[in-house]
């Protein structure tokens, strides 16, 4: 896992293989595993949602970042993916495995 120095909250506990960005906190940083839409209770069809993410840039690879939480690491969530900033409900953001 990868910090940023500049956001002082980022969490110095090691990750397991694969975690959902849902449960991570600001200042994460690490890359794009899968997606698995369908293990998560979102509104949208799993495929949808899938389909949404992907469009976003959440692809195989792919770098990503939390910026930003919510009130007491509530929602939403700001992350920086491959460039751009895109805000997540936690709810979306457990249908992306990160590593």
């Amino acid at each position: 896992m990868m910090l940023s120095p500049d956001l002082p909250h980022a969490t110095q506990a090691p990750l397991a293989e694969h975690q959902p960005l849902g449960t991570l906190h600001r200042g994460f940083s690490g890359h794009v595993h899968s997606i698995l839409a369908a293990d998560h209770s979102a509104a949208l069809p799993a495929a949808e949602m899938e389909r949404r993410l992907i469009e976003l840039g959440f692809v195989e690879g792919a770098r990503v970042t939390i910026l930003h939480e919510g009130l007491f690491g509530r929602d939403p969530i700001a992350v920086r993916i491959n460039g751009s900033t895109v805000a997540l409900r936690r709810r979306e953001a457990m249908a992306i495995l990160v590593a």
